[in-house]
């Protein structure tokens, strides 16, 4: 671990959180002398206090090892190639347009891939008023349930979250443009689905 580039990325994070020295310091219950001592190179965090410094500023704590933040490039707005990822330890779900590293209950994520819809997850879709309603004949059990029915478009995302012992249905306003409709099963992964609109 290089102590001067880690300590050059702890004084940039302490001013862009507009925190002092001593205002770190006492979030960590250190003296402010430490934070000081690190921010000089002259010395590395110990191990008991990442997760406090992480927390306090804001950053990363591999990243923070590493000594430097890579910023993703841009978001261009491609909001229809919207990455979907799911926490496996509390079900979380969370989104991207674009690289990231994201992270849920201690675990880094990675996208999921979704696969082409399969003869147990056929939906049926009806035209009511301005909407499409989107039925799944799928259980919906505590281990087995459709998650999340996400509708992604080029400018928006219409994202339904689902639980346990509801119904499999969704309504989806008719937008002139057809986007990509995606459903989460907590068995089978993620599938997405085409040619559903015409």
């Amino acid at each position: 671990m290089d102590c001067a580039k880690v300590g050059r990325l702890i004084l940039e994070l302490r001013k862009e959180k507009g925190l002092t020295q001593q205002q770190v310091a006492d979030r960590l219950n250190i003296s402010n002398k430490t934070i000081s001592k690190w921010e000089r190179g002259l010395g590395c965090p110990d191990v008991t206090l990442w997760s406090g410094l992480s927390a306090v500023l804001g950053a990363d704590i591999q990243k923070m090892l590493e000594g430097k933040l890579d910023p993703n490039l841009p978001d261009v707005g491609k909001i229809d190639k919207t990455q979907f990822y799911v926490c496996p330890t509390c079900g979380n779900i969370l989104t991207s347009t674009g690289k990231a590293s994201l992270a849920c209950c201690g675990r880094k994520l990675q996208p999921l891939k979704p696969v082409p819809c399969t003869a147990d997850h056929a939906i049926t879709v009806e035209k009511l008023d301005l909407d499409y309603y989107l039925t799944l004949d799928h259980d919906m059990l505590k281990d087995h349930y459709i998650s999340f029915v996400a509708y992604v478009l080029y400018d928006r995302m219409l994202l339904t979250r689902l639980y346990p012992e509801q119904s499999a249905e969704v309504r989806i306003p008719m937008l002139k443009k057809a986007g990509h409709l995606y459903v989460y099963c907590t068995r089978h992964g993620l599938q997405k689905y085409s040619g559903i609109w015409e």
